[in-house]
């Protein structure tokens, strides 16, 4: 995965779902590669296209990692051209300066520290809990459990609790490569139910809040005890309102998030959240839709290493997983084949030599 290619990838950020997914794929993959990237139009279907302060952090970090060349990396910029050179690992401090979401940062330098020959930790502040990324609760309980059974060793730390608008939040990450390579593995079957809890995360905000959010959601679940949590937060935290739903199976965990704001009742977001977890509750997918958009690229990165194939099958295939497919096939030698003729899709990602 480390030998250089003078090809240079041009994706156009404009394809699909049009977002920055696109761009933090294209720079992930591109620093696991060595291949230079140029993509064009970036982020041309947001209301505010271009480069935003996450997205120039996501590209901050990646050059940071890999020592890249790049060329259009500000504010606003609608093109970017971005030069890997070699990955290495050490210790990062990102700061997305905003409420953007750090959690994005670290998913687009995590694969390529990943595939270094040592240890790294990542410190990032910003978002922590946004409603258009990944908060942290998920991708500690979701994702980097998934990460281990590649072979990945991702443990999370959150040292203060960040939301929209205020930012302000801290994570860190102590990502430990696999010594065996990564190995690709089948998820079509969740496995049993071992436990289902909520959370509310409420700082600076009266406490009837979170109890009313929580009282709603246990009234529709039938939900009771210490299945419902209010964990404690500091109040200069806030102010926040992030209603969180963990359900843990044998093999997967998935990790559903509701946001509170002005103007929307507390019936109001927990009934949204209900709406999410039986939606979940009764598709059979192993995945759920976030998760199984962003599992691709360990997964696609495994099944190179190993050749062969894995699988997994997911509640729903969204156009954001559709298009980051498309990008993640102009890197890898791999094919993505989505079968949606079952009960639930199943993805199957085949390495070239089997195609």
């Amino acid at each position: 995965m480390n030998e250089r290619k003078v090809n240079v990838i041009e994706l156009d950020g404009s394809t699909g779902e049009g977002g920055g997914q696109i761009l933090r794929t294209g720079l992930a993959l591109s620093m696991c590669t060595g291949q230079p990237m140029a993509i064009q139009r970036i982020r041309a279907k947001r209301p505010k296209p271009g480069l935003m302060r996450q997205h120039l952090t996501c590209v901050q970090a990646a050059a940071a990692v890999c020592g890249a060349k790049v060329e259009g990396a500000e504010l606003g910029s609608q093109t970017l051209v971005f030069e890997p050179g070699p990955v290495r690992a050490g210790e990062y401090a990102f700061n997305v300066g905003t409420a953007g979401s750090c959690t994005l940062v670290l998913q687009t330098v995590l694969p390529a520290l990943m595939l270094c020959g040592k240890p790294s930790r990542v410190s990032l502040s910003g978002g922590t809990h946004n409603p258009m990324a990944p908060p942290f609760h998920f991708l500690e309980r979701s994702f980097a459990p998934l990460l281990r059974r590649l072979g990945v060793g991702l443990d999370l730390e959150l040292r203060r609790l960040g939301f929209y608008p205020a930012g302000g939040g801290e994570i860190s990450a102590l990502v430990q490569p696999t010594e065996a390579g990564l190995q690709p593995f089948d998820l079509t079957d969740r496995g049993p139910v071992q436990e289902a809890y909520a959370e509310c995360f409420a700082p600076a905000l009266p406490s009837a809040v979170a109890l009313r959010e929580l009282a709603a959601l246990a009234r529709a679940l039938g939900w009771s005890g210490d299945q419902l949590r209010t964990p404690a937060v500091r109040q200069n935290e806030g102010p926040g309102n992030a209603l969180m739903a963990t359900l843990g199976y044998a093999h997967v965990n998935e990790v559903v998030t509701g946001f509170g704001e002005k103007g929307v009742s507390a019936e109001q977001v927990a009934g949204a959240l209900v709406k999410e977890i039986r939606a979940h509750q009764t598709s059979d997918g192993a995945l759920g839709q976030h998760l199984a958009d962003q599992w691709m690229v360990p997964l696609a990165l495994a099944v190179v290493a190993q050749g062969g194939e894995a699988s997994y099958t997911c509640t729903t295939m969204t156009e954001h997983a559709k298009t980051n497919i498309g990008v993640i096939e102009q890197f890898l030698p791999v094919r993505f084949d989505v079968d949606s003729t079952g009960a639930c899709p199943c993805v199957r990602v085949i390495a070239a030599a089997n195609v």
